[in-house]
């Protein structure tokens, strides 16, 4: 599913070296440089040693190796300096929303658009964010998981609820793109319409309450985001450390909750308990 737009070649590497962890992107660009350039050491031919179509290809690979060795680790440089920044502002942005009530409401829309990313990368989710969504139907941020994608909007509204009309149009994005399911985010509040049109669909609505909860959880200081009132929070049983209250969004128990390990989305641990 492409909700981008197309772009060129120097740009979409580094929108690929952004994407991926910040030592990955400066891998690629050593690895770039080693093979680039061994090829750039190699002698040019001349037009008497072969046919003059062979002699024109070698020329021509040895031009864009000649100039690729230094402009492709530029590029993917760039993008892991571009990723390191992102997941460092992302932390921060984390922490800031895990220890302070007003944070949804200091925070600019972009801000809150990379916090909202955090928040479901934190859950396991890989998280590709959609510029804005721009003419995507509103799609922010784009999530992958083992059951298929995702999309999500957000809206940073400070004073109005969220009504039916935005979800409804995710609604429709989701079934044009055959996504598995979709996200409304919100630093406010949804109407009673809202709600009622996401009831039963594979759409879940989440109000500014509801994800500082769960960013809290993910902080380690405070409930989950809808664990209920008084359920206490078992331990991991594969690896000990803290659970959290999910939803299972696809197959025989879609909708049911379960416990799932907190250190799924640092180390990949399965470990999941029934709620009791």
């Amino acid at each position: 599913m492409e909700l981008r737009e197309k772009q060129g070649w120097p740009k979409a590497l580094m929108g690929l070296a952004a994407r991926l962890p910040w030592w990955l992107g400066l891998a690629l660009a050593g690895l770039a440089y080693l093979g680039l350039h061994h090829l750039a050491q190699k002698p040019l031919g001349t037009a008497q040693a072969g046919p003059m179509g062979g002699f024109i290809l070698s020329s021509l690979m040895y031009g864009l190796a000649l100039a690729g060795q230094y402009l492709l680790p530029l590029f993917f440089g760039m993008g892991a300096l571009l990723s390191a920044f992102r997941r460092n502002r992302a932390a921060r942005l984390h922490a800031a929303a895990a220890s302070r009530p007003d944070a949804l409401d200091r925070m600019s829309w972009q801000e809150f658009e990379i916090l909202v990313g955090e928040y479901f990368r934190r859950q396991g989710y890989g998280v590709t964010d959609n510029g804005g969504g721009g003419a995507d139907g509103g799609v922010d941020v784009v999530l992958q998981s083992d059951d298929g994608s995702h999309l999500v909007q957000c809206k940073h509204w400070r004073s109005l609820r969220v009504g039916v009309q935005p979800v409804r149009e995710l609604y429709g994005v989701m079934a044009a793109h055959g996504a598995t399911g979709g996200f409304v985010v919100t630093s406010g509040e949804f109407t009673e319409d809202a709600h009622r049109f996401a009831g039963g669909l594979a759409l879940t609505l989440i109000n500014g309450a509801t994800l500082l909860r769960g960013i809290r959880a993910q902080a380690g200081s405070g409930p989950s985001a809808t664990e209920p009132a008084g359920l206490s929070t078992p331990d991991c049983p594969a690896c000990g450390a803290e659970m959290v209250l999910r939803q299972a969004r696809s197959g025989a128990n879609a909708g049911k909750q379960f416990w799932g390990c907190s250190r799924f989305a640092q180390d990949r641990c399965r470990g999941t308990r029934e709620v009791d």
